[in-house]
């Protein structure tokens, strides 16, 4: 449980190995302005504007909150009306990969709560 505990912390710190080949990536030709923020769930793409998108965001990443928060949207419209640098197009990236392995982590650790319940119930 401590293994999974501190693979979160590296996740959420964007300090894991496992962020180095993030599952999205930036794509588009033009300047990578932020206009409008839009998931597409058919091609499981975040657009910033007409031409620039970040694919392979799955619509449980999307969707995942922290603090009341849509992680993913919030980030970019914090950004809105600027252009993206190459720093954060990585750094974006990295958070959607960081929230994907976030969520397989919570669901080892869920399973791992069922088999040390059913432990107990059956030891008591």
């Amino acid at each position: 449980m401590g293994e999974l505990g501190k693979k979160l912390v590296d996740l959420h710190l964007l300090l894991s190995s496992e962020l180095h080949n993030p599952i999205s990536k930036f794509r588009g030709q033009d300047s990578g302005m932020v206009e409008k923020v839009k998931y597409s769930e058919e091609d499981m793409r975040v657009y910033i504007n007409n031409d620039n998108y970040f694919d392979n965001v799955e619509k449980v990443v999307w969707e995942y909150q922290i603090g009341g928060y849509q992680v993913c949207d919030k980030w970019l419209k914090d950004r809105k009306e600027r252009i993206l640098s190459l720093m954060e197009t990585e750094q974006y990236c990295k958070i959607v990969t960081a929230i994907s392995k976030t969520i397989e982590i919570q669901q080892e650790i869920d399973n791992l709560y069922q088999d040390v319940e059913i432990e107990v119930i059956e030891n008591a």
